[in-house]
C-alpha cells in the first residue's frame, strides 16, 4: 500500500531557512562541515596534517556511532534519552568486572552487549505496547541507570580496564603518514555500512515510513510495536559500542557519558533528521555528529569557554524542534509501506 498527499508549495520566509538548515536535506550540513575544518586548518594549520586529522576522527567516532543509533529511534518518531546513562553504565560495569584481568575480557564484552540490547528492549516495549511516550520512557531509564550505578560503586568507579578493552578505543595500526590507523576508525567504518545498508533494506524503508505516518504504517499491515521496538534496541547496542570506544580512549571516570544523549540528539538534527521522525538520512547524521565534534574543537582552538557547548546545543535542538512543529502542521508527504494482507499494530 502506498500512502501518498501532495506537498504545498513552499513560500520564502524564516521557517524556509530552518528547512534548509535542520530538515532540508543532507547538503547543508556537509557544506557546514567544509566551512568549520578550513575554519580550523586557517586557526591551526598542523591539524590538517593526517596524524592530527586520524586523532580527530578517533575522538569523533564514538559520538558518530551515537549518531546512528539515535538516528534509527529518531527517524521512526521516538527519542532516547537513556543513550549517555547507558555509556557510563557501561564503562562502570566492565571496569568493575574485568579489574584487570585479561581473561574478562571478552565475557564481559558480551555481558555488555547483551545489556545493551536488554535496555533497546525494556525502552521499547513500555513505549510501544504500554503507550508511554518515549521521552518520558527513556527518561526514568536514564534516572534508573544513573542512580543504580552510583548506589553500586558509591559514587567512585572500581575496578579497572584491561589492556585488551582498551586497545579499540586508543590503539590502531601503525602504518606511514597517517602515524596509525585508529581501530575506532575501522570499527566505524563497519557499522557505516551495516547502518546504510539497513536503510535501503525493506526495515529501513518500514522504519522511516512508521516515523512519516504510523496510523498508515499499520493499515498497510506493519506491525508499528516491532519496528520501534528493533530501533530502541539497535540505539542501546551503538551506545554500548560507543561504550568500549570511550572506556579505551578516556578511561573510567564518574562522569563518563554525561550529557551525551543530547549531543547525539543535535549531532542528529544538525544532520538534517527531522524530529518526530519520517525524514533524514543516516549518513548526514553521521556528519552532523562530526560537524559537531569539529565545531566543539574549533571553539577550543579559538579559546572559547567550555560552557558555550550546550548554549550552542540548545539553540540547534530549539531551532530544530520549530522546524518539526512546523513540517507536523503541513500534509505529510508520501512514504512507501510493503503491503501486507491486514493491518496490524500488535
Amino acid at each position: 500500500m502506498t500512502v501518498t498527499t501532495s506537498q504545498p508549495t513552499r513560500r520564502q520566509s524564516a521557517g524556509d531557512l530552518l528547512g534548509r538548515l535542520f530538515g532540508g536535506g543532507s547538503g547543508t550540513v556537509f557544506a557546514l562541515l567544509i566551512v568549520v575544518f578550513a575554519w580550523i586548518f586557517i586557526v591551526n594549520p598542523s591539524f590538517a596534517e593526517p596524524p592530527s586529522l586520524m586523532a580527530f576522527l578517533k575522538q569523533a567516532a564514538p559520538l558518530m556511532i551515537l549518531a546512528i543509533g539515535q538516528y534509527f529511534v529518531i527517524v521512526s518518531g521516538e527519542f532516547d534519552l537513556s543513550v549517555g546513562s547507558l555509556v557510563g553504565a557501561q564503562v562502570v560495569i566492565a571496569a568493575a568486572l574485568i579489574d584487570g584481568e585479561e581473561g574478562r575480557t571478552v565475557p564481559v564484552i558480551l555481558l555488555m552487549l547483551g545489556f545493551g540490547i536488554l535496555v533497546g528492549l525494556v525502552n521499547g516495549l513500555i513505549t510501544t505496547l504500554l503507550k508511554v511516550q518515549s521521552f518520558i520512557t527513556t527518561l526514568g531509564m536514564m534516572l534508573v541507570l544513573y542512580g543504580a550505578i552510583r548506589l553500586w560503586t558509591g559514587g567512585a568507579p572500581t575496578g579497572a580496564l584491561s589492556e585488551a578493552f582498551r586497545q579499540p578505543g586508543r590503539g590502531g595500526i601503525d602504518m606511514a603518514v597517517v602515524r596509525q590507523l585508529p581501530w575506532a576508525l575501522m570499527i566505524l567504518a563497519g557499522i557505516v555500512i551495516v547502518a546504510v545498508a539497513v536503510m535501503r533494506s525493506s526495515y529501513g524503508r518500514t522504519l522511516m515510513a512508521t516515523g512519516d505516518n504510523e496510523r498508515a504504517a499499520a493499515f498497510a499491515g506493519v506491525r508499528v510495536w516491532r519496528v520501534r521496538t528493533l530501533a530502541f534496541i539497535a540505539s542501546s547496542v551503538m551506545a554500548t559500542l560507543a561504550a568500549i570506544l570511550i572506556g579505551g580512549y578516556a578511561g573510567v571516570t564518574a562522569q563518563v557519558g554525561q550529557g551525551l544523549e543530547f549531543t547525539a540528539i543535535t549531532a542528529v538534527v544538525l544532520g538534517g533528521v527531522v524530529l518526530g521522525g519520517g525524514k533524514g538520512s543516516v549518513v548526514a547524521a553521521m556528519a552532523g555528529a562530526l560537524t559537531l565534534e569539529a565545531l566543539f574543537v574549533l571553539f577550543n582552538q579559538l579559546s572559547l569557554p567550555s560552557t558555550i557547548r550546550p548554549a550552542v546545543q540548545g539553540v540547534i535542538i530549539i531551532a530544530a524542534v520549530a522546524y518539526a512543529a512546523r513540517e507536523r502542521a503541513r500534509p505529510r508527504h508520501h512514504q512507501e509501506v510493503p503491503s501486507q494482507q491486514q493491518p496490524n499494530e500488535a
